[in-house]
């Protein structure tokens, strides 16, 4: 890999919420984040930090991460506490799609993916620990991470990926053939075939990331596909992940009660539907932390973060 490109945020704009933990872009340029108290923002006039507005479309009532806007203009949310939403765009108005699988309640859904064929694909995270525990499952590391589809007119998500390291960001490839999937815990992304003759079939798509992957963004179906990284490796971890068992459930007793403050260290990713990383922006010690998506809109980055009471905007490089 060669040697990444700085990642400068030129600008901070606050929000009035704390954790916007994904961003989405509108054909408008408008940025749409969720909160931690539950409600759905929209941001706008983001050119000039001191006259940027936000709106607030809806109340979830729990806690929203990842989004994906529908032609419509309804958004698609995953809620780490009520399941798969769907959100309208004149009236605000929350409906739950899905809040449980195979008579297991939905905890920890993470992000979101509509298809062309109208059915809507979703990770959840960990089916151990809910989103405040999330350390715990990446020290833990569980292996209970799920990829799911709900059908179009369908009240019951299919499990079509069992045993993912803390799943996370999800986007599709250019024809729809198959799914990437961020493995937070794993350092890696992973591919899951839905077309053509290993469709149900997951492989490795791009690992040993530089950091861990989550939430994934694509804003066209030809452009590549960017990828957040919200902390850097962690060498005692990765050397905790072979430990046994009962090792690490232990440890996961301690982290999950022990203060957390991120670091510093930034990253964006650029891959492309070979698996190719064509872009590798970083820093290391930058005043945004934990950045935990990323979006394009107006030849800008805008970076989310789970951590930060706002957003930050980045001049965008030039993605081959």
């Amino acid at each position: 890999m060669n040697r990444p490109t700085e990642l400068v945020p030129h600008r901070y704009v606050a929000i009035g919420g704390r954790g916007p933990e994904d961003v989405v872009a509108d054909a408008r340029g408008r940025v749409l984040t969720g909160v931690e108290d539950g409600r759905i923002l929209r941001v706008d006039g983001l050119s000039d930090p001191s006259a940027a507005r936000v709106e607030v479309l809806a109340e979830t009532g729990g806690r929203p991460l990842g989004l994906e806007l529908l032609p419509d203009g309804d958004l698609l949310v995953c809620d780490a506490e009520r399941g798969l939403l769907r959100v309208g765009a004149d009236d605000g108005a929350v409906r739950v799609l899905a809040d449980s699988v195979a008579g297991e309640r939905l905890r920890f859904c993470s992000n979101v993916v509509a298809l062309s064929d109208g059915s809507i694909c979703f990770t959840v995270s960990s089916r151990h620990y809910p989103l405040h525990h999330w350390m715990g499952d990446l020290v833990e590391h569980t292996a209970t991470g799920r990829l799911l589809r709900l059908d179009p007119g369908s009240e019951t998500p299919e499990v079509l990926l069992d045993g993912l390291q803390f799943a996370n960001g999800l986007a599709a490839s250019a024809d729809e053939s198959f799914l990437v999937v961020a493995e937070t815990g794993a350092y890696r992304l992973t591919r899951y075939w839905l077309t053509g003759p290993r469709a149900g079939h997951s492989e490795p798509f791009a690992e040993n990331l530089p950091g861990m992957p989550d939430n994934l963004w694509r804003g066209t179906a030809h452009a590549p596909i960017l990828v957040a990284l919200a902390g850097p490796r962690v060498p005692p971890l990765e050397l905790l992940h072979r430990a046994a068992p009962a090792v690490r459930r232990s440890a996961a007793r301690v982290a999950v009660r022990a203060p957390f403050r991120p670091t510093g260290t930034i990253g964006v990713l650029a891959v492309d539907d070979t698996g190719r990383i064509v872009h590798h922006l970083a820093r290391r010690r930058s005043g945004f932390r934990m950045v935990t998506s990323v979006c394009e809109t107006d030849d800008r980055l805008i970076l989310g973060s789970m951590w930060e009471p706002g957003i930050a905007v980045c001049e965008a490089p030039v993605l081959e």
